[in-house]
């Protein structure tokens, strides 16, 4: 995929095996297909150039086996943003072409929707824009309190200004039962897209007090006078992170498969 002003984008699913409430993730099955085959033939859909970065052999095997592109990296990174520097370092240096946007597609989201990726991408038709994210409308009725779900804050151009686990605006003079009908809140929704220069630059940041405070390494980012350009989805994510999660998302693929 080419954006307008023909810049080349690498979709990049960083996975890992060794994660400590659900080993072996990006392996396990949904119906027919492994979680990251799921991923990645998503992403394909979106874009030419689709790449998993893992630092185990099993997953790489896997996804080469199926016929996808696979990247070996470093077992040390400390997020995917990391793994995804590293995977964009070494498709330049094996295909000799120049990547100029990464998108970081997250490796346990097997529904996520090509029209999320697109949208994504499209935030770079402006020159101005080094980082962008999606984010989702909360509707009547959603727990906006639950901290596991960050939501976020932005400006009238649409830059985020603050993620946090925390309910942000916090309503003055009003029922915490109505706050959802006082504002728009909105959810983040963790797909990310960087111009790689970008990307080269906040990895060699140092962790930061809002990061720390927050848990969310986003809040890095903003810290460091770095712009995120965010775009709406429509579309909820659902991502897997237990077992039980896993047995959720094989309940709706019937529905998923139907419908896409």
């Amino acid at each position: 995929m080419k954006t307008p002003n023909n810049y080349k984008i690498a979709g990049i699913i960083p996975a890992r095996y060794a994660s400590s409430r659900f080993p072996g993730k990006p392996l396990a099955m949904i119906g027919s297909r492994t979680m990251i085959r799921r991923v990645f033939e998503q992403a394909s859909k979106a874009l030419e150039h689709v790449y998993v970065a893992t630092d185990d052999e099993r997953i790489y095997k896997a996804v080469t086996d199926f016929g996808g592109k696979a990247i070996m990296t470093s077992p040390d990174h400390m997020s995917g943003t990391d793994r995804c520097s590293e995977a964009a370092d070494k498709i330049m240096e094996n295909t000799g072409s120049a990547v100029d946007i990464v998108i970081n597609i997250q490796g346990d989201e097997p529904f996520i929707r090509p029209e999320q990726i697109r949208l994504l991408a499209d935030c770079f038709d402006s020159e101005e824009v080094e980082l962008a994210t999606l984010i989702r409308k909360v509707d009547t009725g959603e727990d906006i309190f639950n901290p596991n779900q960050p939501k976020v804050i932005v400006n009238i151009s649409g830059d985020a200004i603050y993620f946090s686990r925390s309910v942000i605006p916090f309503i003055r003079d009003a029922e915490k039962a109505v706050w959802a009908e006082k504002h728009t809140y909105f959810k983040h929704i963790g797909l990310y897209a960087y111009r790689t220069e970008t990307l080269k630059k906040i990895t060699k940041l140092q962790r930061s007090t809002l990061e720390l405070a927050e848990s969310l390494e986003q809040n890095r980012w903003i810290e460091n006078g770095f712009k995120i350009r965010t775009a709406i989805t429509k579309w909820e994510s659902i991502g897997i992170d237990t077992p039980e999660d896993l047995e959720k998302a094989r309940l709706i693929l019937e529905e998923f498969d139907k419908n896409c």
